[in-house]
């Protein structure tokens, strides 16, 4: 009987994982053709051989090694900061004896709610002035700070149900206020620090429009602003399209299946709790 009432979940979860997995397999399979062969046999049909010319002729034409190595110093540098400093926040938010503790949730609650467009011209005036426009570092400041802001929301109400009690002791026994956060805090939320990490890496890799705006120079360009600005400026057959598609999520893919333990057990310990 019990297996009877799993198998409708079981059913579901292997068709809606089969709808995800089938696009990126479409993909894949559409990056080893020739564009003869796409343009025969139509994008369902398999390869007959190995045809590497799309990956190749693209990785050359945007230089994507150096574009990689953009976006995985600026996605990796936001995961990093994002979540010490919504660490940081969530701490005097929620353990802290701050005032008007509801005010700035309002804040970070939002910035979340705000919507990149607005964000353009100021960020690109305030780089401007300050001699950071068209560096990497200005993106990683503005995605640390927009990204902490989600983090510092959620972590607030995680951290806000912290037994009071264990640090009041903590504190008797002489312990300081970073003691009590790398020592105590950081451990029993280390799951959801994991979660945070994985989603603002993510999050930034995809991100369009402000790198778009902030990296104008092809050295400095991320994949994604690569991805698109290539299709708008150079005509691309289907075959270089999939390659390119192909190069761009195996990246943030990867760095998906590397911790998916990490996110399943925060997700799970957020459960729980």
């Amino acid at each position: 009987m019990n297996a009877l009432k799993r198998f409708p979940v079981l059913t579901a979860m292997i068709l809606g994982a089969a709808f995800m997995v089938l696009p990126l397999l479409i993909v894949l399979v559409n990056a080893l053709k020739s564009p003869a062969e796409y343009s025969a046999n139509g994008p369902l049909s398999l390869p007959r051989g190995l045809y590497l010319n799309g990956l190749t002729d693209f990785w050359t034409r945007v230089d994507f090694g150096n574009t990689l190595l953009n976006s995985l110093v600026i996605s990796g540098s936001v995961a990093v900061f994002g979540v010490l400093l919504s660490l940081f926040n969530a701490y005097a938010i929620g353990i802290g004896r701050i005032r008007g503790k509801a005010y700035f949730l309002a804040f970070f609650v939002l910035a979340n709610v705000l919507p990149q467009e607005a964000l353009v011209y100021p960020l690109y005036y305030l780089s401007k002035q300050v001699g950071l426009y068209d560096t990497r570092l200005s993106l990683v400041i503005v995605f640390s700070v927009v990204q902490a802001a989600f983090g510092t929301y959620l972590l607030s109400s995680v951290l806000a149900a912290f037994p009071k009690e264990i640090i009041e002791a903590a504190r008797i026994d002489g312990a300081g206020t970073w003691q009590i956060l790398w020592r105590m805090v950081v451990p029993v939320s280390r799951p959801t620090l994991g979660v945070l990490l994985v989603f603002f890496f993510i999050w930034t890799w995809n991100e369009f429009l402000l790198p778009l705006v902030m990296l104008p120079s092809n050295d400095n360009q991320t994949v994604s602003v690569a991805l698109g600005v290539l299709q708008g400026q150079r005509l691309m057959d289907a075959t270089m399209t999939n390659a390119a598609g192909l190069l761009g999520a195996l990246p943030a893919l990867v760095f998906f299946l590397l911790f998916q333990r990490t996110l399943t057990r925060g997700i799970a310990v957020g459960a729980v709790k």
